[in-house]
């Protein structure tokens, strides 16, 4: 693992980001971000954001971008929010809004291009 990033309760299921990856596992970033740019997913703007940071990060780290892939995307649960609606007969319908919290890891097929100097 190069480089990590994170967007934590974004408002959307973590079943339905799984649709999103399917179609970037494995692949190069510039790739990635082609595929999803084109996507009609709710998912896929908020994939470009963190593969973004997560590609920042690694460039922070003094690799480029040419060289990386997306090593593991996960979805994890959330909080739950919890609505409740009218139903027949005087009940309440429980309705639950799902949260996710996307990760993104990416790896490199090359070395350290520039090494970063701390001063």
């Amino acid at each position: 693992m190069v480089s990590k990033a994170e967007a934590k309760y974004s408002r959307i299921s973590p079943r339905k980001m799984d649709l999103v990856f399917d179609l970037i596992r494995g692949a190069k970033v510039s790739k990635a971000l082609d595929d999803l740019q084109f996507t009609n997913h709710k998912g896929a703007p908020m994939m470009i954001k963190v593969i973004k940071s997560a590609v920042s990060n690694a460039k922070n780290k003094g690799y480029s971008e040419d060289g990386l892939f997306i090593e593991k995307v996960v979805a994890n649960s959330g909080p739950i929010m919890k609505r409740f609606r009218a139903a027949s007969f005087g009940r309440a319908g429980a309705i639950r809004k799902r949260t996710s919290h996307l990760v993104v890891e990416l790896d490199s097929t090359e070395k350290i291009v520039n090494s970063v100097k701390v001063k």
